[in-house]
């Protein structure tokens, strides 16, 4: 039995892991390194304010169209209309204040940030909205993480891009959804009650922690069922050296 347990790998206990994404912030280009209270978030980030990855100026300039956060032009094919623009506000200030997108969180080898978010699974009412209130607007590009026109200092769109109706670039809110932020969000039928969906924005208590906990509940099962079938792979590997 010395000679099996001494081959156990060395695991960090699966509800440790569990804890330590629960409640983190991604290491970007402007999330604090804990979350914490925010007591005067602005606006659409407000719901944050008890807990977030956020500072007040940020969540400020989320708002800004001239923002220094990214240099990020929402009206590079006219002006956007602000029903549709209240969603990228509501997005940034999810991606920015969010303490609870630890299960979708990965390594990432860029010049502004270390980590992103990837899949992250949202409710499909929040994306049909999105895309509804976006439909009549104009853009130029699928990726928006990528490949536009920055020589102005702000994104333009590449040379022979042309811009097109939402509709156009973006036939369903799937597409929207999965596309606009390389992969960033994950399309679901899921709906707001089942609590097994992320979303981007709410009043009150954040729902999104019990979902955050439902995910890492179910990768720390895979986890601990990896674990048991390596003790019991490595048991039979001694045994049979025994014999």
């Amino acid at each position: 039995s010395d000679i099996i347990f001494s081959r156990l790998p060395l695991l960090k206990p699966c509800g440790t892991l569990s804890l330590d994404k629960l409640n983190m912030c991604m290491d970007a280009k402007h999330h604090k390194t804990q979350p914490g209270i925010e007591g005067q978030l602005y606006l659409q980030c407000s719901p944050w304010k008890d807990n977030a990855c956020c500072t007040a100026n940020t969540s400020a300039e989320a708002h800004d169209d001239n923002s220094y956060l990214y240099n990020f032009n929402w009206n590079h094919c006219g002006i956007m209309s602000a029903k549709c623009k209240k969603h990228f506000v509501q997005d940034t200030c999810f991606y920015e204040c969010s303490p609870h997108l630890g299960p979708w969180i990965q390594p990432v080898d860029q010049s502004w940030r270390k980590e992103r978010i990837l899949d992250v699974p949202l409710c499909k009412e929040d994306c049909h909205t999105w895309w509804d209130d976006c439909k009549d607007d104009l853009t130029c590009k699928t990726d928006w993480h990528r490949g536009w026109d920055w020589k102005s200092g702000i994104n333009q769109c590449p040379q022979n891009a042309h811009c097109k109706k939402w509709t156009e670039v973006y036939p369903t809110a799937k597409s929207m959804c999965e596309q606009i932020w390389s992969k960033s969000y994950l399309y679901t039928e899921l709906t707001k009650e089942s609590g097994k969906c992320m979303q981007l924005w709410f009043t009150g208590t954040n729902p999104n922690k019990k979902v955050a906990e439902h995910y890492l509940n179910k990768g720390c099962g895979t986890h601990h069922n990896l674990f048991l079938v390596t003790f019991l792979l490595l048991s039979v590997t001694s045994l049979n050296g025994l014999f």
